[in-house]
């Protein structure tokens, strides 16, 4: 942990601030490994601190190695402002998007002499890139979610609701090990399968039903993040049409995934492909995003990501055909970036599956 502090603290240098508090739970645990629900961190350039209630200090302690651990009886902020006034903290930067007006009036008035620097994407920067260790976690993430796809294909049929199989799988996983689900699982089926974030609903699954099925679990703090679309029954030559065009177009992003292309040049794969099939219309979202310790993360894939891939990057492929009335595909896998090219993570059938 103590490696990513280092790490942050030469980005502080650059920004030229010599304090920095941390308060986003995710860059929490990225930075001290607490996994917690009340503390914050104030890193400088020779220090790291840690701050807690008395629920806490004991967890803290055992979790947050290298941090000096500061138990807060009264206000927490009260805390930053004696780490700063004892350590001389000229410049503090926190997250901009993770502070409220309301905590940045009360650190603004504790603070008269020190100014504070809103900083936005340093520490997330940082989580872009993978170690091996956290490699090794979402791919146990991604393990469970395979898994689960399996268990869905043996125990769906018609007359379950969609919240029925979204309930099933949910526990399936956490049986399997997983802490909780990356998101509202989304069972979409029949004409729902045309709403890209169609959340299970009370719906009751039909023969002849194309389902989509999007979903993913939390591992040891990371997630995964999965698609895939399955038929129960024929679903009729339309929807098994989209099915081949989404699927061409995931794999092309497969082969051509890798280190120094930008998340603009990655979506141009996906979307080239179905615009060239007809579809471009139906096709509304991008290709993907990064994944780890938040479901979204950087980087992007989208027609807007100019950033370029590195080696460590973990993001999704997910292109998808949505057509009003008819119905819609999505088929998703996680990929890590690596030297020679990219590593598929998740390892479900892709072929369309009619049970």
């Amino acid at each position: 942990m103590m490696l990513r502090v280092e790490k942050l603290r030469e980005l502080m240098k650059k920004e030229q601030v010599d304090g920095f508090l941390v308060t986003s739970p995710y860059n929490l645990r990225y930075l001290t490994n607490f996994t917690g629900t009340t503390g914050l961190a104030v890193i400088t350039m020779s220090k790291a601190f840690f701050v807690t209630d008395f629920r806490y200090t004991e967890q803290a302690a055992a979790q947050a190695q290298g941090f000096e651990i500061v138990k807060n009886v009264g206000p927490i902020f009260d805390e930053v402002a004696k780490i700063c006034n004892q350590e001389e903290v000229n410049a503090l930067a926190f997250e901009e998007t993770q502070v409220s007006f309301a905590d940045y009036s009360i650190l603004e008035d504790l603070l008269e002499e020190t100014p504070l620097i809103p900083i936005s994407g340093m520490i997330e920067s940082l989580r872009e890139v993978k170690d091996d260790q956290e490699v090794a976690i979402i791919e146990k993430a991604c393990a469970i979610a395979d898994q689960g796809f399996d268990h869905v294909l043996k125990f769906i049929k018609p007359g379950m609701t969609e919240i029925e199989v979204a309930n099933q799988l949910d526990f399936f996983m956490r049986s399997l090990g997983a802490t909780s689900v990356s998101f509202d699982t989304i069972v979409a089926s029949g004409l729902r399968s045309a709403m890209p974030h169609g959340v299970a609903s009370e719906k009751v699954i039909e023969q002849g039903d194309l389902i989509t099925l999007d979903f993913g679990c939390y591992y040891q703090g990371y997630v995964s993040d999965m698609t895939r679309t399955f038929a129960l029954g024929d679903p009729g030559a339309k929807l098994k049409e989209i099915y081949q065009i989404v699927l061409e177009a995931q794999l092309k992003v497969l082969d051509a995934a890798k280190p120094g292309m930008t998340g603009i040049q990655l979506d141009a794969v996906a979307r080239d492909h179905i615009s060239q099939a007809g579809y471009g219309e139906a096709f509304g979202h991008s290709t993907g995003h990064g994944i780890g310790l938040e479901i979204h993360e950087g980087p992007n894939v989208s027609f807007r990501a100019d950033k370029a891939f590195v080696v460590g990057n973990v993001i999704t492929d997910e292109p998808g055909i949505y057509l009003p009335g008819i119905g819609g595909v999505r088929i998703e896998d996680d990929l890590l970036i690596t030297a020679e090219g990219n590593k598929v993570l998740t390892h479900s059938p892709k072929e369309l599956i009619i049970l």
